[in-house]
């Protein structure tokens, strides 16, 4: 699944690890979905909407 994380996190000016804090995963995870290696949950994928105060198909789009 395509995802816009690494560039709403330069918008934000954080850190994979700050993100990761923020929504309660490990900076390793946050890698990983932004390396499109692992797809996060639906708990996950909204929390990480609801930081950046979006939608999820906002952050997310699936793979084709």
């Amino acid at each position: 699944m395509r995802n816009d994380i690494p560039d709403r996190r330069a918008e934000t000016d954080e850190s994979q690890a700050d993100l990761a804090a923020a929504v309660g995963v490990t900076r390793q995870t946050i890698n990983a979905i932004e390396r499109e290696r692992y797809d996060p949950s639906l708990e996950l994928a909204f929390a990480l909407a609801d930081h950046f105060d979006c939608r999820i198909e906002d952050v997310f789009e699936p793979d084709e």
